[in-house]
């Protein structure tokens, strides 16, 4: 078992700035920083990091984005995107890419990797998964999906998901069953993970009203599986298998095949290790490499976004299986990539996070690209 998780931090005179990076020899944070400046890319540059070239940026739909973390398409194609920092949700048009504030999301306390986090929209409601002042939480708020609408109050889905400064989680998603998912962090509490008793460190499956959604593996419970340190990605493939992304500590971050009820590990073990009792991932990554946020399926392969890797990777996948090795691509060219959605046949939507404090913003930062899968 590796060494317990510390967490460093700088405090400036006027903001508290997480400098420690989980790749650090002494562990720590879940969002590791930058190693280098990154290289500023024209909008309309398509810099692939692999000559098969099977993906391209089509261009820039929005600009301009303050620590932009979950988003969500609407019915007519439109996006909402949440702003971690600022608790607003934005409505970008999908085709000018015209930027329409919604709402402030009241109760949202942001702090370290915590504040506004993912977006989902079901039947008229916006599902936010929220750090507040005593804990994370999922909550809902009517939205009519016109373009003057404005956000209703926020009610409670679910409380009670431990908060911390750091592995916070919070991406939710609704899957082909029609419960909703959520994955979360374990705080920098390794012994979370593996307390079932507890919604640190796990994947969360619910109604759409935050009960336990039926047929899941622990009775009463909306735990669906357990041993994660901090996820941030979730995506289905054609057949309705979940997958999702994880940060490791110091050594290896995963994608793992989510099957319910099973332990996927952590702090017990750390990427591959062929324990009995513990799920290994399909694919996993140095740390420097990854610091994986958001993941969709596209083309036969997820993809997945790389925060400290700055590159979005390409996992091809054969039914439950790995069927080639990951393909980097974007490296470097639109620094830190926080989220990649499925926008329908052969396109994604990639929001990128060089404001999020960890990175090093240029102009137009942070951004919203269309990209081309081939």
């Amino acid at each position: 078992m590796r060494r317990p998780v510390v967490q460093k931090a700088l405090w400036a005179a006027a903001a508290l700035v997480l400098v420690a990076g989980c790749s650090s020899g002494s562990g720590g944070g879940g969002e590791r920083p930058s190693e280098h400046p990154r290289t500023t890319a024209p909008a309309s540059a398509s810099p692939t990091a692999s000559a098969v070239g099977r993906v391209s940026v089509a261009g820039t739909l929005t600009e301009g984005l303050k620590s932009p973390w979950g988003l969500a398409e609407l019915s007519g194609g439109d996006l909402l995107v949440s702003s971690r920092d600022e608790r607003t949700i934005t409505r970008v048009d999908g085709r000018t890419g015209a930027k329409t504030l919604v709402g402030t999301v009241p109760g949202v306390v942001p702090g370290g990797e915590g504040g506004l986090l993912g977006l989902a929209v079901r039947d008229g409601w916006v599902y936010a998964y929220v750090t507040a002042a005593s804990d994370n939480r999922i909550v809902r708020m009517r939205y009519g999906g016109g373009k003057g609408d404005r956000l209703g109050p926020p009610e409670p889905v679910l409380t009670g998901i431990p908060k911390g400064f750091v592995h916070n989680g919070g991406r939710i998603a609704f899957g082909p069953d029609g419960m909703l998912y959520a994955g979360t962090g374990e705080t920098g509490r390794t012994g979370l993970a593996q307390d079932r008793s507890s919604l640190g460190g796990k994947i969360l499956r619910m109604t759409p009203e935050g009960g336990p959604a039926p047929g899941n593996p622990f009775p009463g419970s909306v735990v669906y599986s357990y041993g994660h340190r901090n996820v941030q990605g979730l995506a289905w493939d054609p057949q309705g298998r979940l997958w999702a992304s994880e940060f490791g500590q110091d050594t290896w971050d995963e994608l793992n095949l989510i099957e319910p009820g099973r332990n996927y590990g952590w702090p017990v073990v750390e990427g591959r290790a062929g324990r009995a009792g513990f799920v290994d991932p399909v694919a996993q990554w140095p740390t420097s490499e990854a610091s994986p946020s958001g993941i969709a399926y596209a083309r036969g392969a997820i993809w997945m976004a790389a925060l400290r890797g700055e590159r979005l990777w390409r996992v091809p996948l054969s039914g439950p299986e790995r069927s080639g090795e990951p393909e980097a691509f974007l490296k470097g060219g639109y620094g830190r990539l926080r989220t990649v959605l499925a926008a329908g046949g052969d396109r994604l939507w990639l929001v990128t996070s060089e404001t999020d404090t960890r990175g090093t913003p240029g102009p137009g930062d942070d951004r919203i690209l269309r990209l081309e899968v081939r």
